[in-house]
């Protein structure tokens, strides 16, 4: 059987700076490297329309980028959109059998095992998309499903098969609702209930910063009228956020490791009484939920502005856990007034 023909095969790649250095592998991959690739992913063996597709470009972003589906997933109601295909190949991070590969999401994500994850979308890993097996075993040709680490590692049917899922590939343009969200955004961090706690912490500061739940509003705000949406990154907004977020949050609980800060240990029950970063503004628990979160992170991200705020002294650790020393805060105060007053 023949695949992709009259497919456009060069023009559905858009080769970035960023592909070229996380997804594109330099040379299409060989029989040999094809067989013990599928081996080291669980014994799945690749459709030969994707060693098709990476035989012309192995692996990278595509300029056509989003897919309908009937379903509503996590991502949107009425499609999905992916930012990078891996390609056939160990060297660049974002491979099949990189750093970041298939067998990465499984057994460091705890993504269910149903087969080969080979596509990325913009959540940083908290939905992606699969070559489903389970339903013509190993050796078949897979189904294309979604599957959202945020609804319970839910999975949704997309393609009946790889091609079918390249060649429906549609632009952005056709889903443009950037304007619909960063008006959303804005009523989330304008009018969203707080979680626990938050409220907890604002109280806390109160004869310091009596109007902390409003600079937080203030700073979230600036954030979206900076990316259109409501998430953080690596940027100079986001960096003040985990600023306050960690100050408020050590004002009600000790911090003893990145670790703790970021997630309550597996052996405790999640509660608000046991604060962590995920509850405080990522995620709310299914019996108490809040409104003001961003509705997900990414781990890198925080990690990067820990370990920049350890090494700047600006985080030390005390006899009450990791906190920010006198001048960070005295500098954090500074800035929220700095946002305050450019909001107004």
């Amino acid at each position: 059987m023949r695949h992709f023909e009259g497919f456009d095969a060069a023009g559905f790649w858009e080769d970035s700076a960023y592909a070229l250095e996380e997804y594109v592998e330099e040379d299409p991959p060989s029989p040999e490297l094809i067989a013990s690739l599928e081996e080291e992913l669980g014994g799945y063996r690749l459709p030969r329309s994707y060693i098709t597709l990476m035989n012309t470009h192995n692996g990278g972003t595509p300029a056509r980028s989003c897919f309908p589906v009937a379903d509503s997933v996590s991502w949107a109601e009425d499609h999905i959109e992916i930012t990078g295909i891996r390609g056939v190949g160990r060297t660049r991070p974002q491979s099949l059998g990189g750093e970041f590969g298939s067998r990465f999401w499984i057994e460091m994500w705890e993504y269910p095992d149903i087969g080969v994850y080979f596509a990325d979308t913009p959540s940083a890993g908290h939905d992606m998309l699969a070559l489903d097996y389970r339903a013509c075993g190993r050796r078949g040709e897979p189904a294309v499903v979604h599957v959202d680490q945020e609804d319970d590692f839910a999975i949704t049917s997309v393609a009946e098969n790889f091609e079918a899922f390249i060649t429906g590939l549609a632009d952005a343009s056709v889903y443009d609702t950037s304007e619909q969200d960063r008006l959303a955004a804005l009523a989330t961090v304008r009018d969203g209930s707080f979680s626990p706690i938050l409220l907890r912490a604002f109280r806390q500061v109160g004869d310091v910063l009596p109007d902390a739940d409003r600079r937080m509003r203030a700073l979230a705000e600036a954030v979206v009228h900076d990316k259109g949406f409501f998430a953080l990154h690596a940027d100079m907004r986001s960096t003040l956020m985990y600023d306050y977020l960690f100050w408020l949050l050590t004002s009600v609980n000790q911090v003893a490791s990145f670790e703790r800060y970021l997630r309550t240990p597996p052996q405790y029950e999640r509660s608000y009484a046991l604060p962590d970063y995920e509850l405080m503004i990522a995620f709310g628990l299914v019996s108490e939920q809040y409104g003001f979160r961003t509705g997900g992170y990414a781990p890198g991200f925080l990690e990067d502005w820990w370990n920049s705020r350890v090494a700047s002294g600006r985080i030390v650790e005390t006899s009450h856990g990791f906190r920010l020393t006198d001048a960070a805060i005295a500098a954090l105060l500074d800035e929220l007034a700095t946002v305050d007053r450019d909001g107004e």
